[in-house]
């Protein structure tokens, strides 16, 4: 498979801006390895008045019949043509578009540190794709590519054999798009979706994110385009519950940019008239709310959150700029991929994932690499430890790692029998392994604040009940000694090492329920 993006420049201007843009360097070919073959990546011409960047993609025949089995979504479109011959090594198809996503990631996002203005700017391009299928033919490549602002739209069809003209025409085409009021970006996102539309088949399952996918890359053009629901319904792969999800998500959209708000306000804007009763916000929101309010006032910039679980905290902590760095620590390798699932780590910018790790790690021992941060969160997670094991947690936070500001949360066990749902002497989960009161809870936290030199407050989060209190109970703790003061007396430290040597259970919540 082959494809070109040719540019031309003025001294002003150098056409070969096109490789800081693409951040593949002009000089250099470049290899990477993909799940069916090598993507290269080379430049046949680079100079300041025209520059061309070229991707070839080796397909291995032997990883698609093994990936693919050779048909359907898997592999050839057409079950006929049977394993071994088929179309998908030479023809561009899904294979490109996931390859391009990979080798051209940043480029996609728009984003270029070294020439954002150009990023942000249309450039006259060239695009050129010398085999395409097209089921639908020339005119269907026309429809699609039409509206999208390019000058020129050639699909020129690839006769079946040049010897054998009475043959006709094959399904595939040559294309090429010439025009100058596109970003490259734009352009790179529009063929992200429309080489597996127009090939109409996939070589991987489809899966519900696959929306998500289809609504960033068409970010600004799919909810006007006139052969919406075709492109939606074939890049979708004719799953019509999700083509119905994207066709309702981009009406929103086009409803919203019809009237210049945001999808939200629409969203919000058609609840039915007789829904006026008010929601009460869940208590896993106010629980965010509250830690966030804390880590704000403190002043925290690089947070660390214990028990990150799916990823919940650390999402909310992204949007607020003032949070330079996130850390989210947990156990469970499943908890942490379904965080990254939720964050969307493989599409976020470079500057966004700068700022956010996940790294798998247990609390009850030690850990070098959580040294020096300025907070530290665990939200729903003491009471998921045996309490023999508590002592290792504390020293690994709070004597150990000893951030500046710890929030602690955790449930009001007086506060259940408020909750109509749950029996008369349950734990909220059934992996805790205990719920304090709020005597047990103070008890708790100010022997760990005298110990290793921290003082605490206490915040109650929801509804504070005059009976029973809150639902749940948080205490922000703050250093007051020196972070290198030895703080707690020996037999804490040697108790906690102790503990550390065993292998405890540490459950995480791997589910909001589950910290609720």
């Amino acid at each position: 498979m082959f494809l070109t993006i040719s540019t031309t420049g003025i001294p002003e201007r150098p056409a070969t801006d096109l490789g800081f843009l693409l951040h593949k360097h002009p000089e250099k070919a470049q290899a990477f390895s993909t799940s069916h073959g090598t993507a290269h990546v080379f430049y046949p011409e680079a100079g300041p008045e025209r520059c061309t960047a070229a991707l070839l993609l080796q397909v291995d025949p032997v990883a698609l019949v093994r990936r693919g089995k050779g048909k359907g979504r898997g592999g050839a479109p057409d079950a006929a043509l049977a394993q071994y011959v088929n179309d998908r090594p030479y023809a561009a198809s899904s294979l490109l578009a996931v390859a391009m996503a990979q080798v051209f990631k940043t480029a996609l996002h728009g984003v270029c540190r070294a020439l954002p203005e150009r990023a942000a700017r249309p450039m006259p391009l060239r695009i050129e794709v010398p085999a395409l299928p097209a089921r639908g033919g020339p005119e269907l490549v026309r429809e699609l590519f039409g509206p999208l602002g390019w000058t020129t739209v050639e699909a020129e069809p690839v006769a079946l054999d040049a010897e054998f003209p009475d043959w006709g025409d094959s399904r595939y085409v040559r294309l090429v798009l010439e025009g100058d009021g596109l970003r490259l970006a734009d352009a790179l996102n529009q063929l992200y979706v429309l080489l597996p539309v127009l090939d109409d088949a996939k070589h991987y399952w489809v899966a519900p994110d696959e929306v998500d996918k289809l609504l960033r890359a068409g970010d600004g053009w799919l909810a006007a385009h006139p052969r919406r629901e075709l492109i939606t319904t074939r890049y979708l792969a004719r799953r019509r519950s999700l083509a119905r999800e994207a066709a309702e998500r981009l009406e929103l959209v086009r409803l919203a940019e019809a009237d210049g708000l945001d999808v939200g306000d629409v969203d919000n804007a058609v609840d039915e008239a007789s829904d006026t009763e008010e929601r009460p916000v869940p208590l896993a929101v106010l629980r965010r709310e509250a830690i966030l309010a804390a880590l704000r006032a403190s002043g925290a910039a690089r947070v660390l959150d214990l028990g990150c679980g799916q990823g919940q905290l650390v999402q909310e902590l992204l949007k607020d700029v003032r949070f330079t760095e996130i850390v989210g620590v947990d156990v469970s390798a499943r908890a942490l991929s379904l965080a990254a699932r939720r964050l969307r780590l493989d599409r976020m910018g470079e500057r966004q994932a700068a700022r956010v790790t996940l790294t798998q790690g247990s609390l009850a021992y030690t850990d070098k690499r959580l040294a020096g941060y300025d907070a530290a969160v665990l939200s729903e997670v003491i009471e998921h430890l045996d309490l023999p094991r508590l002592p290792a947690l504390e020293y690994a936070v709070f004597g150990a790692a000893r951030p500046r500001t710890v929030v602690v949360t955790t449930p009001n066990v007086e506060y259940n029998v408020r909750w109509e749902s749950l029996p008369a002497g349950h734990a909220r989960h059934g992996d805790h392994r205990f719920e304090w009161t709020r005597a047990e809870f103070r008890t708790w936290a100010r022997g760990v604040a005298g110990r290793f030199g921290y003082g605490v407050e206490f915040v109650p989060v929801g509804e504070d009940d005059p009976e029973v209190g809150p639902p749940t109970q948080l205490a922000l703790f703050t250093r007051t000694a020196p972070s290198g003061a030895e703080d707690g007396p020996a037999n804490d430290r040697g108790r906690a090492d102790e503990n550390t040597r065993e292998h405890g259970h540490e459950s995480t919540h791997e589910k909001e329920g589950a910290r609720t």
